[in-house]
């Protein structure tokens, strides 16, 4: 096909190779599919609420899930939290999210040490002055003691400001002084990989060590990954830090995450949306999945192309139709994930006119190519190339989902795996 000849020499770059760290089953760097994860907004302590809102970003596909624990009732809640998505079938690693009090929260529970599958730790404010070294050191020991991996997530909106002082006064003495945001970005860098040497030489595996860098402005962001992946093998977490809502947050984190994934920069991925008001916490993981398999690097859900539309698509029809098939394909996904693997790889196209409707159709796996304004009123489908059928009527939409699902079956389902492995 026309499309797989033109993807033979395009794509991301061969990603470099990492170190390879597990997060409870999941690996993440070392050549491992670029993993995604997202982070709950709800009171920890709140076990069902917690409860539900991880099975939901789970059931939408993300990968790990990280947690606020801040309170001694989030921490001592979190057992409680991985024991009850264990019953409901959801394995998912969980994450602790650690500032200021971690190492007291983790010495008055040790449950919840033992039960998160990973730390995540933020050299800005592990803690202050003299307390600084040893409560990171604590931490870190938790993190031995229990054979858990940590995450090492500097933030320039809570920097080490006694490291951020020191690289000011020393570029002050340079020939040619550095500006002042290169030093910032200089002091974030040195955050993460002077707290990995130092977690290394008090005993943590650097196979246990992931590094971030997090940013919330683009150019910065991209610039801050570049350097550091250049100056570390460790496994890398990307992410625009306070993204924004709606469509400023998903273009503001794509073009960020799209330069450095096809440079082979980072293992991991979160898209940090706010939520619209009334907007599920998925969207971020459905951003997020979106991002990588329209780059190429992993496939989630059966991808929609659909027409833009204009003057020659005057109806409505060919709108609703795309939205219907995304919404089925995507509910389908998490059953069709387990009877049905590959499915994910499925390529549909809805088109609303004769003009490049029949030529992208073919390049699906299945398209329909449907009338524009003033054509006959007939919609020819296509599979795999071939035109199979011509749908009329009111049941375009649901004759259309059949055929999607009946494909699914004969290419993707039990007897399709039987018969090509006899």
């Amino acid at each position: 096909m026309l499309e797989d000849a033109l993807k033979q020499d395009s794509g991301p770059a061969r990603r470099r190779a990492t170190r390879q760290v597990r997060v409870g089953n999941v690996p993440v760097g070392g050549g491992a599919p670029v993993v995604v994860q997202s982070m709950t907004n709800t009171d920890t302590a709140d076990v069902a609420a917690t409860t539900k809102q991880v099975a939901e970003l789970w059931r939408a596909g993300s990968e790990i899930v990280r947690v606020t624990v801040n309170t001694p009732d989030a921490a001592a809640a979190v057992p409680r939290i991985v024991d009850k998505l264990a019953m409901m079938g959801v394995e998912v690693p969980i994450v602790g999210d650690f500032h200021y009090n971690g190492h007291q929260l983790l010495a008055k529970e040790p449950a919840c040490a033992r039960a998160l599958a990973k730390y995540r730790i933020n050299p800005g404010n592990v803690g202050f002055g003299r307390k600084k070294d040893l409560q990171f050191a604590q931490l870190v020991e938790f993190a031995i003691a229990n054979g858990k991996p940590v995450r090492i997530g500097a933030n320039w909106g809570s920097l080490d400001q006694a490291l951020a002082t020191t690289l000011m006064d020393e570029n002050a003495t340079r020939a040619e002084p550095w500006d002042a945001a290169r030093v910032l970005r200089e002091a974030l860098i040195r955050s993460a990989l002077d707290s990995a040497a130092r977690a290394v030489e008090l005993g943590l595996p650097p196979e246990r060590i992931i590094l971030s860098c997090k940013v919330s402005g683009v150019q910065e962001l991209i610039a801050v990954y570049r350097d550091l992946a250049a100056r570390s093998d460790f496994a890398l977490h990307l992410g625009l830090t306070e993204a924004g809502i709606g469509s400023k947050g998903i273009v503001a984190s794509s073009a960020a995450l799209a330069v450095l994934l096809q440079e082979g920069i980072g293992d991991t991925i979160r898209i940090s949306l706010t939520p619209e008001p009334g907007a599920p916490r998925t969207q971020e993981v459905v951003v997020a999945q979106e991002l990588l398999q329209t780059m190429g690097l992993r496939a989630f859900t059966p991808m929609v192309t659909a027409c833009p539309g204009c003057g020659r698509t005057t109806s409505e029809f060919f709108q609703h139709l795309a939205q219907v098939v995304q919404e089925h394909v995507r509910a389908r996904m998490p059953e069709w994930r387990i009877s049905h693997p590959g499915a994910e790889n499925l390529t549909l196209a809805v088109m609303g006119c004769v003009v490049n409707g029949p030529g992208e159709s073919r390049h699906a796996n299945i398209g329909i190519s449907l009338p524009g304004t003033g054509e006959a009123p007939s919609a020819p489908v296509f599979v795999d190339g071939e035109k199979t059928v011509t749908l009329r009527g009111d049941s375009i939409a649901e004759d259309f989902i059949a055929i999607i699902d009946a494909y699914v079956e004969r290419r993707f389902g039990a007897d399709a795996t039987a018969h090509a492995n006899v």
